[in-house]
């Protein structure tokens, strides 16, 4: 593995090692604290970000190196007009490994195709958001012991939401997943997710506009944010904002092992009541992030 643009850029095998690996890292952390002294990771963050960028930072830091870059655009050459392939090579000069973020889908791809150093796609626009995938799988596995038969219920943002995306593409891999898809009309899940890989890979799916109808039957519940800044009109943002809000009454007919995720930053999809419930597991993801995000790190570099 060379870069990791797409979570299809993993084979499961690839998937379930680097969980295994970020695991080895929870249990054992002393031994990998020095594993990337003398090497450097470059942020490249387009877009406003809190969890990813520092989990990157945290990530390498634990692991004994250094980071450099830069936390918005407005910052780098960029604001400039330097091209997104212009700036991977200057900094391909200074740092061994790139994590980018991006608001337009592709841009971290054009900077793998420009470098001779690994890069990180740390999510492009609605596409993809592959580093949250392995977060999201690392949480399911250490809640719930395995990564095959579940039914996993995706609620809000489905058609702008990339964690959404990515999620159901790395599922799709493992035995017995079932998906319940939770939105309004207007924020199904794309067509193309939809036909190509749902149908495509005879993946059982319903789709409604009922969380409560859904409940029952989830072992996993995925919420997302409406994302103001996916919208080109701010009347259709507000109109669909508030579609979805998780409160301890509709958590009544849920499963009591329920575990219930959340990529974050969230606004008002759960409410703040949720928090002490044992069945909130979007703090843990948090730091599941920090720990796939070393594993990823040693991968790509090579380190072992």
């Amino acid at each position: 593995m060379k870069h990791l643009i797409d979570i299809l850029d993993l084979s499961k095998e690839e998937i379930d090692e680097l969980i295994s690996v970020a695991e080895d890292i929870i249990e054992n952390p002393a031994k990998y604290s020095e594993k990337c002294r003398g090497k450097k990771l470059a942020t490249l963050f387009y877009e406003p970000s809190t969890r990813t960028r520092l989990s990157f930072e945290s990530a390498m830091y634990e692991l004994g190196g250094n980071v450099i870059g830069f936390s918005e655009a407005g910052s780098s050459s960029a604001a400039k007009g330097e091209s997104v392939a212009d700036t991977a090579r200057t900094v391909e000069c200074f740092a061994d490994i790139i994590a980018m973020r991006h608001p337009k889908e592709g841009a971290p791809l054009v900077a793998a195709q420009s470098v001779s150093i690994p890069v990180i796609n740390a999510g492009d626009g609605s596409h993809n958001h592959p580093t949250q995938t392995l977060t999201d799988l690392l949480t399911i596995k250490r809640e719930k012991g395995r990564l095959d038969h579940l039914t996993i219920g995706c609620c809000g943002d489905l058609k702008f939401g990339r964690t959404v995306h990515s999620l159901i593409s790395a599922m799709s891999r493992y035995d017995n997943v079932e998906f319940v898809l939770i939105s309004p009309e207007e924020l199904m899940i794309p067509e193309h997710l939809r036909t190509d890989v749902l149908i495509k890979n005879n993946i059982p799916f319903t789709e409604t506009t009922s969380l409560e109808e859904a409940m029952p039957k989830l072992d996993i519940l995925y919420m997302t944010r409406v994302q103001r800044e996916r919208f080109f009109n701010e009347a259709d943002y507000v109109r669909l904002k508030d579609s979805y809000i998780l409160t301890p009454d509709k958590l009544s007919n849920a499963k009591k092992d329920l575990s219930i995720l959340h990529p974050l930053p969230r606004v008002n999809e759960i409410s703040v009541e949720i928090d002490s419930d044992p069945r909130a597991c979007y703090f843990k993801q948090v730091l599941c992030g920090k720990y796939i995000r070393m594993a990823l790190i040693l991968n790509l570099l090579g380190v072992n």
